[in-house]
């Protein structure tokens, strides 16, 4: 295949991003392949997570994921611009800037929310389908707690603290659980009663999350009773105003916040494509996610409507449907290609999970229901999974901040176990004093333990370290320190190593000082090595030469440790080096229990110890910018992203 090839990706969903990493990989070296994503924003969206920065939960960015460092490194042309004509016909996408002609199109540029011409809704409520939608809630949320702190007015200030989320599916009920949280928060902050706070939920239907089975609503449905979340069943919503809300059974509710989650429809936008469109707006789609009549146009993510042949729907709006899609889509257009075989799509669903604030969720995955903290587990390690596959541990570690370590008001299934802003200086003695520790442990083993004691002495000797490593120094030829049995009789077998081997009186005194720790153990903690550390160690140190060859790697190791500690750098990398040492030393039968401390030392101060007085401060901020560069490209402004070679006009 030598003539070019250009596959145009409109929106920068779930299923787009899928699609575009797919095809990222797929022609990485295909220089005949162009693939360019074009989005109105620069960054993806985990829509999934909207809820928690609407209800204050997490900071707004944590949501964001730089569409630059997703991609850098591969062939994705990023466009950020506004989509303002699809002409299929003529195979060309115009934006406010530019246009750009296609082979293949992939459509995912989502879905709305969907009014079903409620009066009102449209004018005075809140959506929560868009990033900006989360900032417009979330200011209006505090603003509100702000003006009721203020009001003297009792049934005025009622009305602003209502809170009135319409629809109880997962979008709603996961709002719901955000604002039982948050409003601790809020009252406590702006003074205000937190009894006078309500959250209402208001269903037009008989029951509430309907994607899950009935026991584990009824299980979500008790926890939002059981923290005062009122559930109005079969209370379908008739109109709207500025101060409340009218039920068809004709109670008003006063409020000045309804959150509509109603349903979604395909963006009105996507009716003008010129391509057929379906129930709820969405674009009907064949067996293949080809737009129906347009070949080489592909329909993915929540804008696809794909029914079988009972006239079900098959996909619904939920994220691993819009990567399913998006994964049959990239498959056929390979493909096409390559005079391949199509496939169909099959999708394979492995459940669903709805959380209820940060520390209840329910979920049916995979067939397995759960609640409460294994539930909410799983819900993370799946939005981990997520992040891991679009931007590997970079996005882990960052939702790890997000959801725990930087997380307030203990709003995680651990409280606010490991949340925390301590000061670092507490642990700078600490620092200093290990550091000192390993750094005379590694002296004794380059000198020999004799010679540096006999220079220690005094300061009159202290000289005598300046002649050179003593007969004894871990450095030797032959000079074998490990108490490994098997080294002792290729000792004393072998020809070139005969007479180097320690004596077993040596041995013996050698299997506890050897450990590192600052005086000779009297008790191993463990009399001999287990089975499997055996094996490990005879396969790596057969034999008296290499077993020299690692004493020298220890002592290096260990004034490497003591000096970085002092100097706090690399502190992290440098305690765990530490811990790492102990374990071996214990594994190793030589160690007594005084060595521990080590252990537990190195371990406190793996919490970023270097930070304050030390060289990390400097260096790990450089070191984090630097390798942010090379490895997620150079920060670029939104409008720096197009390649132009790509634009016709």
């Amino acid at each position: 295949m030598d003539k070019q090839k250009n596959i145009l990706i409109l929106g920068a969903g779930y299923a787009g991003v899928h699609a575009a990493k797919m095809l990222a990989k797929k022609y990485k070296k295909d220089s005949n392949i162009n693939i360019t994503l074009i989005d109105k924003n620069p960054f993806h969206t985990l829509m999934t997570e909207l809820h928690e920065v609407a209800g204050g939960r997490v900071h707004p960015e944590s949501v964001q994921v730089d569409l630059g460092k997703i991609f850098n490194r591969t062939k994705v042309n990023i466009v950020t611009d506004y989509i303002t004509n699809v002409d299929t016909d003529k195979k060309v996408v115009t934006t406010k800037l530019g246009s750009y002609t296609y082979d293949y199109l992939i459509v995912g540029t989502g879905s709305e929310p969907a009014f079903f011409g409620v009066p009102g809704v449209k004018e005075h409520g809140f959506t929560l389908w868009s990033f900006e939608d989360a900032i417009r809630l979330r200011g209006h949320i505090t603003k509100t707690f702000e003006k009721a702190s203020k009001e003297r007015n009792s049934s005025k200030r009622r009305e602003m603290l209502t809170f009135v989320v319409a629809g109880s599916g997962f979008t709603g009920i996961e709002m719901a659980g955000e604002l039982l949280e948050w409003k601790t928060r809020l009252a406590r902050e702006y003074k205000i009663d937190e009894n006078e706070v309500k959250v209402l939920v208001v269903e037009a239907l008989s029951t509430i999350l309907n994607m899950l089975d009935r026991k584990q609503a009824d299980k979500a449905e008790k926890y939002l009773a059981k923290n005062c979340v009122k559930v109005l069943k079969e209370s379908p919503i008739v109109e709207v105003t500025a101060e409340n809300i009218k039920l068809k059974t004709g109670e008003v509710i006063p409020t000045q916040t309804l959150i509509w989650t109603c349903g979604i429809q395909g963006t009105q936008e996507a009716k003008e494509y010129g391509l057929k469109v379906g129930r709820a707006s969405r674009l009907e789609v064949n067996e293949r996610m080809e737009a129906v009549g347009k070949e080489g146009v592909y329909v993915v993510g929540d804008l696809a409507l794909n029914t079988d042949a009972k006239g079900n729907i098959t996909n619904p709006q939920i994220v691993e449907a819009a990567e399913q899609t998006a994964a049959t889509a990239v498959k056929n257009i390979v493909a096409h290609m390559t005079n391949g075989e199509k496939v169909n799509f099959s999708p394979k669903y492995h459940g669903f999970m709805v959380s209820i604030g940060g520390k209840y969720c329910v979920a049916n995955t995979a067939g397995i229901k759960m609640s409460g903290l294994f539930a909410m587990m799983t819900k993370h390690l799946v939005n981990m999974y997520y992040l891991f596959g679009i931007g590997g541990f970079y996005l882990i570690w960052r939702y790890l901040q997000h959801e725990f370590f930087h997380m307030e008001d203990n709003r995680t299934i651990i409280r606010g176990h490991v949340s925390s802003h301590g000061n670092r200086l507490w642990l700078v003695p600490l620092r200093l004093f290990m550091g000192c520790m390993w750094l005379l442990e590694g002296a004794k083993k380059f000198f020999g333990e004799a010679t540096w004691k006999a220079a220690t002495e005094s300061f009159s000797t202290l000289g005598d370290l300046f002649k050179g490593i003593g007969p004894d120094s871990w450095l030797k030829a032959g000079n074998v320190k490990m108490p490994f049995e098997w080294l002792q009789v290729a000792g004393t077998s072998g020809a070139s190593a005969a007479g180097a081997a320690t004596d077993a009186a040596t041995s013996a005194s050698q299997a506890a000082g050897a450990a590192g720790a600052a005086a000779s153990w009297p008790t191993p903690i463990i009399s001999e090595m287990p089975k499997f550390f055996k094996a490990i160690m005879e396969f790596m140190i057969p034999n008296p030469e290499i077993a020299v060859w690692f004493q020298r790697m220890v002592v290096c190791l260990e004034i490497g440790m003591g000096l970085a500690l002092l100097a706090g750098l690399f502190t992290w990398l440098a305690s765990a080096a530490s811990a790492f040492m102990v374990c071996n030393f214990i594994l190793s039968a030589m160690a007594g229990w005084e060595i521990l401390w080590y252990f537990f030392g190195s371990i406190a101060l793996m919490g970023g110890a270097g930070r304050t007085l030390g060289l990390d401060y400097y260096v790990m901020p450089w070191l984090g910018k630097t390798l942010g560069k090379w490895w997620f490209g150079k920060e670029k402004p939104i409008y720096g992203y197009e390649n132009n070679k790509s634009i016709t006009m």
